[in-house]
């Protein structure tokens, strides 16, 4: 599939953000970033990091509610499909990806935010508020992947063809697969589908954060029917690692569908820990 494909489907997620919502390109040494920013200019900041393929518009359906109290600042990320383009220093690590967010952040003008990512996205965050603690004051980490614990082997086994030999067609039914019964955006899904077949993008997990160390208000959101992993073992392990973060299981919810599944409850216990 082209990049124009991927441009239209792109262009037609972004029609169903906010109208006020803002455009920026972001200077940092890594290359421009694109930040979709929407909210009151003096409301409390909050950076939403996507999971892998959905681009920062993936939260259209949460930004609505979190824009009402908070300034909401939504990433495409560095070396993922989006309009971030890599073109500067070096990406090769995930130490890189963190230094690369404290350079966003600086080009927010945010010495510090609320910071919520989803799977990949919230192993990024993770590591990231490791890495500066000070500059998060809160982190909610939306079925987080690879902190926890790691994949389950049938999940991989499912993913593989379409990471192999990625096509718009293996990425629909591997979502088809994973997320059944949810019923995802069919905009998001076309947006997702698109993005896997993308050249050039490179993710970077890094060895698993030590989720202990954490020393700011957690707030962890598990999809209950994920298949990346059991929700219930990934509860367990949060509450022990974490024992005073909330850790929370989303009825109904699957791994890929969110944060589009139930929006409204993932928006209300998000609102609640932020505020």
């Amino acid at each position: 599939m082209t990049r124009s494909a991927f441009t239209l489907a792109y262009d037609e997620l972004r029609a169903r953000w906010p109208e006020s919502t803002e455009e920026r390109d972001v200077a940092t040494p890594y290359g421009r970033t694109r930040v979709h920013t929407c909210g009151p200019a003096d409301g409390s900041p909050l950076v939403l990091l996507p999971g892998g393929s959905a681009t920062g518009l993936a939260w259209f359906a949460n930004a609505p509610a979190l824009g009402r109290r908070h300034r909401v600042h939504a990433v495409d990320l560095m070396g993922d499909a989006g309009r971030t383009e890599h073109r500067g220093a070096p990406l090769k690590s995930a130490e890189d990806i963190s230094a690369w967010l404290d350079a966003l952040l600086d080009g927010l003008g945010l010495p510090s935010t609320a910071l919520c990512g989803h799977s990949y996205g919230a192993l990024l965050a993770a590591r990231y508020a490791l890495h500066a603690p000070r500059r998060v004051d809160r982190l909610a980490l939306v079925d987080p992947t690879q902190i926890f614990a790691g994949f389950r082997p049938g999940y991989l086994l499912r993913a593989l063809p379409a990471l192999i030999r990625p096509s718009e067609a293996r990425a629909r039914a591997f979502l088809a697969w994973e997320t059944a019964g949810t019923h995802p955006d069919e905009t998001w899904q076309r947006l997702y589908a698109r993005a896997t077949t993308v050249p050039g993008r490179k993710l970077f997990p890094g060895p698993r954060p030590r989720a202990a160390d954490l020393s700011m208000p957690v707030l962890v959101l598990l999809a209950e029917n994920s298949r990346v992993h059991r929700a219930e073992k990934i509860a367990d392990r949060a509450r022990r690692a974490l024992p005073r973060a909330e850790v929370i299981l989303l009825p109904g919810a699957t791994h890929h569908s969110l944060p589009l599944t139930a929006p409204g409850r993932l928006n209300d216990r998000l609102l609640e820990f932020l505020d």
